[in-house]
């Protein structure tokens, strides 16, 4: 049997299992989320989990780029460095990756034909499970130096927590998930908080007073010190331009460091400042130096990834509710002031729509709604609804390849930026598709 093959059939395989990612809003509540399985089957597999440091990673935003800062800055720093994260953009093998370079196809195959025994003597086991259990073994396997370990859903009782990291860290916490999550920032707050251990330290994005009270109250109660970013870190921008932004972080000790990275957005600076801090709080030796480098070339697609600056420019991004719309509305004024914008959007059915739509509202010309082929996707229609009760020009395009060719049309004639989001599935399907059918145009990551 050939590569392809091979790995497809090791995909069928995982999806062959419960993948609450595709669930619907109703069952995701009723969801069975423990750890009991999960550290049965870590011990199946001996716990490589154990074998090497890390750094764990949870939040509502921001998590996966604080994860791709640190991961940057361990390499960086000669370090061979593992990288856990979810869901994938074009790949599964993306969420695997080894300085930077996820699993090859053969490898992940011949580590799912390995653990199958194991997994057969456990019920109920999840697709992201058996996933996360792969990630800890191939980075056993590929003998890293460190890892950093994104959190899927939650922190308490997602899989990624078998961990006992160097460092636990909260990236900025929002509504989302609310079905499982709960619906205050107080009980969000707490599931996110559960990745935190006795006596490792924990640092933290900025927050919410609702949501602080919580994460102060518990780290204290095990006894963890808590770095808050704007509080013992504060990151100061000094210029921006589209290719990335310099700036400053300011520790309470006087002292003070200049760093630069490609990724855009005023809130990235927050994200900046929290790897910072993690990766001092993980003992880990990352000299400022490489902490330098390695910010200077971290790459973390769809997040204000500019694929195209002119005829049209087009914006690929992973906002998906209201908190990240407010930050994505204003990463757009202040790189693109004045221009309006054509929202090529999906959603998923759990998402607060109406929010998420009133916090781009002022910037938006019309909006193309569309859906990815995903069980939990919103159908256009109910888009154009939504769209329509706050008096936004909307209509539906299906598929998506359609619907990213009105938004181009319409963007060639009025000059508005075409952008994705609302969807990570919808974003990483038109960023495949215009990728392919637009060969040679410049990208720019961010």
């Amino acid at each position: 049997m050939n590569t392809a093959a091979r790995y497809n059939q090791a995909l069928d395989y995982l999806y062959s299992f419960v993948d609450y990612s595709l669930k619907h809003s109703s069952e995701l509540a009723k969801a069975d989320f423990n750890l009991g399985r999960m550290r049965q089957l870590m011990a199946e597999l001996g716990n490589p989990q154990d074998a090497y440091p890390t750094i764990h990673v949870a939040g509502t935003k921001g998590k996966g780029s604080v994860s791709a800062l640190c991961a940057a800055a361990l390499q960086a720093a000669g370090q061979r460095t593992g990288l856990y994260t979810s869901p994938h953009l074009l790949d599964y093998a993306e969420r695997l990756q080894v300085d930077g370079r996820p699993i090859p196809h053969t490898q992940l195959a011949d580590l799912v034909d390995e653990i199958k025994p194991a997994v057969a003597r456990i019920d109920k086991l999840t697709t992201f499970e058996i996933t996360t259990a792969l990630g800890f073994l191939y980075f056993a396997r590929a003998r890293v130096d460190a890892a950093v370990i994104e959190v899927g859903l939650g922190g308490r009782l997602d899989a990624t927590n078998v961990i006992t990291p160097r460092v636990s860290v909260i990236t900025s916490l929002s509504y989302d998930h609310t079905a499982v999550l709960g619906e205050t920032l107080t009980l969000i707050a707490g599931e996110k908080a559960g990745i935190i251990k006795p006596g490792v330290p924990v640092v933290s994005s900025p927050q919410k007073e609702e949501a602080l009270r919580v994460l102060e109250t518990i780290a204290a109660e095990r006894g963890c010190t808590l770095t808050l970013i704007g509080r013992e870190l504060v990151a100061r921008p000094i210029r921006q331009s589209l290719d990335g932004q310099t700036f400053e972080l300011a520790p309470i000790d006087g002292s003070s460091y200049q760093l630069s990275m490609p990724l855009l957005g005023a809130h990235q600076l927050d994200n900046a400042a929290t790897a910072y801090a993690a990766l001092k709080a993980s003992g880990l030796d990352v000299p400022d130096t490489a902490i330098r480098q390695g910010f200077a070339k971290v790459n973390w697609p769809a997040r204000f990834e500019i694929a195209s600056r002119a005829d049209p420019t087009v914006v690929f991004d992973s906002a998906h509710n209201e908190d990240s719309f407010e930050r994505l509305t204003e990463t757009l004024q202040a790189y693109f002031p004045g221009r309006r914008v054509t929202l090529v959007c999906g959603v998923s059915e759990d998402k607060h729509l109406a929010a998420m739509l009133s916090a781009i509202q002022p910037l938006l010309a019309r909006v193309i709604a569309t859906r990815a082929d995903h069980p939990r996707a919103l159908a256009p229609e109910q888009i154009v609804a939504a769209a329509g009760r706050l008096g936004l020009a909307c209509e539906a395009v299906m598929p998506v390849r359609a619907a990213l060719k009105r938004a181009l049309e319409n963007a060639q004639k009025d000059g508005s930026i075409v952008l994705s989001a609302g969807s990570i599935f919808v974003t990483a399907e038109a960023k495949s598709i215009y990728q392919r059918t637009s060969s040679g145009k410049q990208t720019k990551n961010g």
